[in-house]
Order: structure tokens, then sequence, then C-alpha cells
């Protein structure tokens, strides 16, 4: 089987740009300005980069060997002085948000770093809880009041997932978490099969349930584009890092079988979404388990959360066009 092509630094570079132009331009067409947004943009590309560049070809491998496993809880050094910046910068500073901001980064870095062993403990559990359930139940949305809480999700994501390559990828330094854009032809039908796959079990069930609604021309289809590309980098990517490539890797060796960790992780990731349309939402939880299911298969046929990734995104966009 050939080698998977990796994103190499020149493109990953090109992509926080281009990133971080379209987060101004938005900035500006939503009418915000100033000092507080200039402050704003300068965190997001900072977080930009710290989510961004770690997933091109060689980029982890040499912040570890400068940053020593010993050493490598410096970086929450930039994560919090980013948030300083944010904070500071748009007047939204407060004893209640620092302290929430500190224990958040802080808490679970200091629980992965005191495991050693190349098997996950429970030190690595704890730390995925701290880091998940926060950003699921919005306790971070506080830290990010200004522009009028616009950008309080994407701010919160890009945080959540700086602190995870932080702990788990250069301090735990976990392996085989498949944290890269890499894309090989040959894997083109294990992404598909995926897709397929939710398509052919989900939809025929989430409308003979009544969660979905066929309803193909109440989306703006020229606003679709970004609108995945949004689905891709701000749910699609961070879940699947989340919930396959740490979660899932973990259970599978922790279980001591893959497919153990495969299926616990799938029922894990639906009932993530129990809460979601109103408490208890068990139809929400089993059509999110079968998708689960063919993420963390796809994540396992081409070890990349590239391609699980690919398949969220392609589903929640397709949900998003064609459903309510």
């Amino acid at each position: 089987m050939p080698a998977p092509r990796q994103m190499r630094l020149p493109l990953a570079l090109g992509l926080w740009v281009t990133l971080t132009l379209a987060a101004a331009f938005y900035g500006n067409w939503k009418g915000f300005g100033g000092r507080a947004l200039a402050f704003t943009l300068i965190v997001f590309a900072v977080l930009l980069a710290g989510y961004l560049l770690p997933a091109a070809a060689g980029i982890t491998e040499i912040l570890r060997h400068v940053l020593r496993r010993r050493i490598a809880w410096l970086s929450a050094i930039p994560i919090l002085a980013a948030y300083g910046i944010y904070a500071v910068g748009t007047g939204s500073s407060s004893f209640l948000r620092w302290g929430i901001a500190f224990a958040y980064v802080l808490a679970p870095l200091a629980l992965l770093a005191l495991r050693e062993a190349s098997e996950p403990g429970w030190n690595d559990y704890a730390a995925l809880v701290l880091l998940a359930v926060p950003a699921k139940m919005h306790w971070l949305t506080t830290l990010w009041p200004y522009p009028e809480g616009a950008l309080a999700g994407a701010m919160t994501t890009l945080l959540v997932m700086n602190v995870a390559i932080a702990g788990f990828l250069l301090i735990r330094r976990l392996d085989g978490t498949g944290y890269s854009f890499s894309w090989p032809i040959n894997q083109l039908t294990a992404v598909s099969l995926g897709f397929l796959g939710i398509l052919f079990l989900d939809v025929p069930l989430g409308l003979a349930m009544g969660f979905l609604h066929w309803a193909p021309g109440h989306a703006v289809l020229a606003s679709l584009p970004l609108s995945a590309l949004g689905i891709f980098f701000l749910v699609a990517w961070p879940e699947e890092f989340i919930f396959r490539g740490l979660l899932q890797n973990m259970l599978s060796r922790t279980l001591k079988t893959e497919s153990g960790g495969w299926i616990t992780a799938s029922v894990i990731f639906g009932l993530a979404h129990i809460a979601n349309g109103g408490f208890p939402n068990w139809r929400y939880v089993l059509l999110a388990t079968i998708a689960g299911f063919f993420y963390g298969w796809t994540w396992r046929k081409t070890g990349s959360i590239f391609g699980a990734a690919l398949v969220h995104c392609a589903v929640d966009t397709i949900w998003h066009a064609l459903f309510l």
C-alpha cells in the first residue's frame, strides 16, 4: 500500500493564512472593528496555528524534539498568553474568566504529565473528560464575550483543540491518533463506504422515527460551501480527534481489542448527543451511535482522522442542506 500524502508545512501555512483572512472578512462583514477585533483576530490566528500546524508532516515530531517530555508543559504558556491577549484587548478580563481559563488549560495537562507508561491509564480518561465535558456543556463560552458572543463557539473549539494537542500529542505523546491531513487515493473506497453506510441506515431510520424531515429547498445553496468548510474545521475534525483519535484509540488499547474500543467509543459518541434538541433525545443518540460506528470504521481503515472527518462533514452538510 503506498504511503499517504500528508499536508506539508507550506500548504498548512497557506491554509492558516486563508482561514485567518476569512475570519477577518467575516468580522468586518458583521460590522465589528477597531482595537477589540484586531486583538481577537490575533488570538484567533495563534490558536488556529496551534490547531493546524501539528497536522502537517513532521511538525509534531519537531515539537516533541524541541519540547522534551519533562518541559512539554511549557506548551500551556502560548495558550494562556493568547487568552490573556484576548481578555485584555477586548476589555473582558475578570477573575472568574481567568480562573476558568487557567483551570481548563492546566488541569488536564497536569493529569497527563503524571503518566509515562505507554498504555492509557485513568489519568488519560480523566483528562479527556475535563477537556470534553466543559466544552459540550457550553461552560467555556463565557470566556469569549466579544464580539457579542458571535465567535464563542469557534474560539472555544480552537481552545479545546490546542489543549488536547498540547496534552495528548506533546506531553502524553499518544501514538496512533492519526492527527494528520493525509489523503491517499486508495483510501477513497473506505471514505465512500463509510459515507454510504450512514446514508443508507441513518436517513431511512431518521425519517421513520420522525427525527428527519425532507426539506431540500430550505437551505441557501450558495452558502453551502462556506457552511461545509465551517462544519469540517469546527465540528467534524475536532470531534473525530476527540472521539476517534483519542477515545477510540485509548479504549482499544485498554480493552485489548480494536472492535471493543470501536463499539464503545461509538456508543459514547451517541450518548454525547443526548441533550441535543432536548433531553433526553434518544433518537439522536441512536442515529449518532450508528454514524459514530462508521466514522470509527473509516478511522480504522485509513489510519487518519482526515478520512473520518470527511465522512462526518459530508453527513452533516447533507443533513443541513436536505433535511430539517
